[in-house]
């Protein structure tokens, strides 16, 4: 069966370019194409999506719509995934909608939607019950952190930095093995040295040690708001 999704998006021409790239994805199916929040949560609640793919800022408030219908979502279909789309490449955001877990959730910045794949694979992500973060929102969170007097960062080898960045995007051990070029062993081995280091409860769960990651990086003052202090667009 197809991944059924609903696209919400202000923009036509946006809401049409992804919804075309949806179409023309094998085994994948744009079940209806929306542009604000009360006509996506009409259309969720019509078509039973497997994924909504949302914008961040949609009427009616243009603020933070995509964020609080993932988070409605999260009560009324649990088992629906969300791709939030931005422009916006604040961790802030992506603190804040993976409040409530980060499984089945995906952060992914706009300019992603020129490169199919990527949009792509989020959907695939959380559609899989996994999450997906966009590369740039960790590495600004990898930078800050490393920039903090003492960091923990510091007692971290250059592979298990990028290991780390691997993890916060919301990889498998498999795909970093495939990233970072390394043997699955290899990638077990290096996230274990991590953990004990950054002092962070392993768990097999790739949403899970995505959260904690995410948390983990963006607990530095300046870098990122908490996330009840989330930015208002």
């Amino acid at each position: 069966m197809p991944i059924r999704v609903v696209v919400a998006e202000d923009t036509f021409l946006v809401r049409e370019a992804v919804t075309r790239l949806i179409a023309e994805t094998p085994g994948m199916d744009p079940v209806a194409a929306v542009a604000d929040r009360a006509t996506l949560m009409a259309a969720v609640e019509a078509e039973d999506p497997d994924v909504v793919v949302t914008d961040i800022r949609m009427p009616p408030t243009d603020s933070d719509e995509g964020i609080l219908v993932a988070a409605k979502l999260r009560v009324t279909h649990p088992q629906t995934g969300v791709v939030v789309l931005s422009q916006y490449a604040e961790p802030s955001y992506v603190l804040t909608l993976l409040e409530s877990g980060s499984a089945r959730r995906a952060y992914l910045l706009k300019e992603r939607i020129h490169h199919r794949g990527q949009l792509v694979d989020a959907i695939r992500a959380v559609h899989a019950g996994g999450s997906h973060i966009d590369p740039k929102i960790v590495e600004l969170l990898v930078e800050g952190r490393a920039r903090v007097a003492n960091s923990p960062l510091a007692a971290l080898t250059p592979r298990e930095r990028e290991t780390l960045a691997e993890i916060a995007q919301g990889k498998s051990n498999e795909a970093i093995a495939e990233s970072l070029v390394l043997t699955k062993r290899a990638v077990e081995k290096h996230i274990n040295a991590i953990f004990m280091k950054l002092n962070l409860a392993g768990s097999p769960d790739v949403s899970s040690r995505v959260k904690a990651t995410l948390l983990f990086l963006a607990e530095t003052d300046g870098l990122a708001r908490r996330s009840d202090q989330a930015p208002k667009r």
